[in-house]
């Protein structure tokens, strides 16, 4: 349940077009619900802005079955996070307005339209197809929390030039996101041409001594351009949810 829900429902009940009975059934499950396989948190959307997001890979078919359902029923757009197509498949059988983001192995069901809650623009900025995969789950978790997305996809620091005939949009963004692997130098790159946080995320991407993005984060840890965060290795889930949070109106 969502801020502005609760506050319609208590509206109702002051104007006596609804009863005491009934607003104690609508928030029985307020804060949470236990169902069995996981507890869910109906209260995350009141506090954060957003309901609970699913991170399906590590879950069972049933599971993710039943904690849709139960988000569902409380009127929540869906996001499921790490999702193989054969999951996907199954679960757009049994929940058919489902849609799922092949690139960024996400399923959304959008029960009610996006309220765009964004002041700006959001770019993400991979450096290479390769991150294309981390990079789209960022764009997919952004587009869901209400903002303008854009993306920016191969133009990593081995040919520069692809990066710089880009400014106007780089420059148009007021959050960027920039996924790299292998040295993962690219947040520098941009952390150093604009005046907008910056959020790096670290890829598996990459030969041998990329340690499966561990040189990745520890460059982005140790860049020298200001306003470079970075969050956890291939969380482009992380990514788009906190450029959300910054580039929130209120």
């Amino acid at each position: 349940m969502e801020t502005k829900q609760l506050r319609t429902i208590l509206q109702s009940l002051q104007n006596g077009e609804t009863t005491v009975d009934t607003v104690i059934e609508r928030l029985r499950h307020l804060p949470f619900e236990d169902i069995g396989c996981a507890t869910i948190d109906h209260h995350r959307a009141i506090r954060q802005g957003f309901p609970e997001v699913i991170f399906g890979e590590s879950k069972s078919l049933s599971q993710i079955r039943q904690i849709i359902a139960a988000l569902m029923a409380k009127g929540n757009n869906i996001l499921v996070t790490r999702l193989c197509e054969d999951k996907a498949r199954h679960l757009a059988e049994a929940f058919p307005t489902a849609r799922y983001h092949e690139e960024a192995r996400a399923l959304t069901v959008e029960q009610k339209p996006v309220e765009m809650q964004g002041q700006g623009k959001i770019l993400v900025i991979s450096a290479g197809t390769s991150d294309i995969p981390v990079a789209a789950e960022a764009v997919i978790t952004a587009r869901l929390m209400g903002n303008e997305v854009e993306q920016l996809f191969d133009v990593g620091v081995a040919g520069i030039h692809r990066l710089l005939g880009r400014k106007d949009l780089i420059f148009s963004a007021s959050v960027l996101i920039v996924v790299a692997g292998m040295e993962g130098a690219l947040p520098s790159v941009v952390g150093g041409m604009v005046n907008r946080p910056v959020i790096a995320v670290p890829t598996s991407v990459g030969y041998g001594a990329s340690f499966g993005g561990i040189a990745a984060l520890l460059g982005m840890l140790n860049s020298c351009a200001s306003g470079v965060t970075v969050v956890n290795i291939d969380n482009g889930f992380g990514a788009g949810y906190a450029a959300s949070l910054m580039n929130r109106k209120d």
